[in-house]
């Protein structure tokens, strides 16, 4: 199976994120609401001197403040939990034994994945597990209104600036829309992409001439793509201490997390 990556044809909008954004004026943040309305009309400017096109901008303008995104990223627990502790609250078993099933059923899709990119099966499907259970629950935040509120609120808006940017983009070419669902942080898909990384690492897997992340085979040939644009070796390990554990760090900040992901990967791979 061989697979076209929108990155190549995306690239100019890309560069256009990173190296525009950083060099024109940053609208005003807050930590509350009653800004946001305002922020939102600096902000335009800013997306459009990006590129961002019509129909970006006109999301951007429906957007409301998320404020079950602001409750969740003033409330995250992952990084306070044992891996143990962890890994029973986030199913970790579950996730082996399904994530064994589907890998049993459907070999030849993973075996394309690991031939084009380098990745193991195990690793690509417990993250699947992990995100969103098997794109069980992928989110019920509007993608737009979350990843705005977050480049708008004080704490990290550099950070969530050009996933901010990408999440109009991706409007812009049809991928998403305003309406479109995600997690509180404004992840998207079976995987639970940020915008900005969808919009540069995204993979037409099935043919059809776009990228979605709301269909399996997309996201999670993305997924690859993006942990071997990150660095991932073929062949080499990802547990703790090997050459790909530092990549799967470039997936989830939690210790945890990277931790869980090896772990279960093994087991599935097993």
């Amino acid at each position: 199976m061989s697979f076209r990556t929108i990155a190549q044809s995306l690239a100019l909008s890309v560069a256009t994120v990173v190296t525009l954004t950083p060099a024109v004026h940053a609208a005003n943040c807050g930590n509350t609401a009653s800004g946001f309305e305002a922020w939102k009309r600096e902000f335009a400017a800013e997306a459009q001197r990006a590129g961002v096109q019509q129909r970006g901008l006109d999301a951007l303008a429906q957007a409301r403040y998320a404020s079950s995104t602001i409750a969740a990223d003033r409330n995250q627990k992952s990084f306070k939990y044992t891996l143990s502790k962890f890994m029973q609250i986030r199913g970790a078993d579950t996730i082996v034994a399904q994530g064994r099933k589907r890998k049993a059923k459907s070999p030849s899709f993973y075996q394309s994945l690991e031939a084009q990119y380098g990745v193991p099966a195990g690793v690509i499907i417990a993250i699947h597990g992990m995100e969103t259970a098997f794109g069980g629950f992928m989110g019920d935040s509007s993608v737009v209104s979350a990843i705005t509120t977050l480049t708008y609120d004080c704490r990290r808006s550099a950070f969530f600036q050009p996933h901010a940017i990408g999440a109009l983009m991706l409007v812009d070419r049809g991928a998403i829309n305003g309406a479109t669902k995600g997690a509180k942080h404004g992840e998207l898909g079976h995987t639970q992409f940020l915008p900005g990384n969808a919009l540069k690492y995204g993979v037409d897997a099935n043919g059809d001439g776009r990228v979605d992340f709301y269909n399996q085979a997309d996201a999670l040939a993305s997924t690859a793509n993006f942990l071997r644009s990150k660095g991932w070796q073929p062949g080499q390990g990802y547990q703790e201490g090997q050459p790909n554990f530092a990549v799967i760090k470039q997936w989830n900040a939690a210790t945890v997390y990277q931790q869980a992901i090896a772990i279960m990967g093994a087991r599935i791979d097993g």
